[in-house]
């Protein structure tokens, strides 16, 4: 962990690059720092994955809206300030790649970050936190 998700319309795919936005996105977590200048996000454990949704209805239907929302999913312990600063900056990221889209039809984003405050189960089996662990 952290997972970013981001489920959108399909209707988006074909006016900008999703690969791209999640390079970005992942760029933006791996530059964050606590208070004590730590990182935020282990690069080993920091994963954005995005999903077209195959079934949706948007607004009142009208038009061909459309939709994006993203979801950070991270473990406890990291400060108000640190989580805040983080959704901005995520957000202020996909507002400047959606920037054309935005411009040219109607585009609803939510952005999410959850927490989870105790955990029952969390297995994970993966070799690449070694590439980043000093």
């Amino acid at each position: 962990m952290p997972h970013l998700v981001i489920l959108y319309t399909p209707n988006l795919e074909g006016e900008t690059d999703l690969t791209q936005l999640c390079r970005s996105l992942a760029d933006v977590m791996l530059v964050q720092r606590d208070e004590a200048g730590k990182a935020v996000f282990p690069p080993g454990g920091t994963r954005v994955l995005a999903f077209p949704a195959a079934h949706y209805a948007v607004a009142d239907g009208r038009a061909d809206y459309a939709f994006m929302y993203l979801n950070l999913r991270m473990a406890a312990g990291r400060s108000d300030a640190v989580k805040q600063r983080a959704g901005d900056e995520l957000l202020a990221c996909v507002q400047k790649h959606v920037a054309p889209i935005f411009a040219q039809r109607h585009l609803g984003i939510t952005l999410q970050i959850d927490q989870s405050p105790g955990q029952v189960y969390d297995g994970k089996h993966s070799n690449l936190h070694p590439l980043f662990n000093k």
